[in-house]
């Protein structure tokens, strides 16, 4: 065999050796690298490194002490100076005095109490009441006595209506009543001879006669 060839295979041969052990080499990274070997390897020379959290604690500023506090000075009360002052009294009297100098006008005397009064009194021939008992009440058999109040003028008539001072109980025994002061007569009341305005009241009996 010629000396190149030789030295030709020789080199053909050494270099697919080394191109074997590089690929070999990329194989064993690979492998390592997939199956954590490197970082075990790590951990093993440099152990991992722990770190703790610190908290800063932050100075907080304290305030300054408040202030002294300040005492308000009570104020001193300085009595006033004694001093008399001497008012002049006034001798003078502000009372308001009468200087009118008419008389004072007497009130007028009362005027005298009437002497001889008369009271007004049923007239002569007076009605009587059976002639003013209502048939109707004598048919029943009813009997009463009612008061009448009447009114006489100085002339001797009626100044106003007849009234029922006390009842009877019966109606028609009233109106009866009432008919019969009506048709009287009266005779006026006087004052010392004077004839005035009186009233009076009197009763009405009416009574079944048997």
């Amino acid at each position: 065999m010629p000396a190149h060839v030789r030295h030709d295979s020789q080199y053909a041969t050494r270099r697919a050796t080394i191109f074997a052990a590089i690929l070999g080499l990329h194989v064993l990274v690979l492998w390592v690298v997939a199956s954590g070997l490197a970082r075990r390897i790590v951990e093993t020379v440099a152990p991992p490194i722990q770190t703790d959290i610190i908290e800063e604690v932050q100075e907080r500023d304290t305030p300054p002490p408040p202030p002294p506090p300040e005492f308000e000075r009570p104020p001193v009360e300085v009595p006033p100076p004694d001093v008399a002052i001497d008012i002049p009294v006034e001798t003078q009297s502000t009372a308001i005095t009468d200087v009118t100098d008419k008389p004072v006008p007497r009130a007028p005397p009362p005027p005298p109490a009437p002497k001889n009064v008369k009271k007004a009194s049923l007239g002569k021939n007076f009605p009587n009441s059976e002639d003013y008992y209502p048939a109707a009440a004598k048919r029943l058999g009813e009997e009463g006595s009612p008061t009448v109040k009447v009114c006489i003028g100085p002339n001797g008539k009626l100044t106003e209506e007849p009234t029922i001072a006390q009842s009877s109980g019966n109606a028609r025994l009233d109106e009866g009543a009432i008919k019969l002061a009506k048709a009287g007569r009266y005779v006026a009341g006087s004052v010392d001879g004077v004839p005035s305005t009186d009233c009076l009241s009197f009763r009405v009996k009416f009574e079944l006669k048997n």
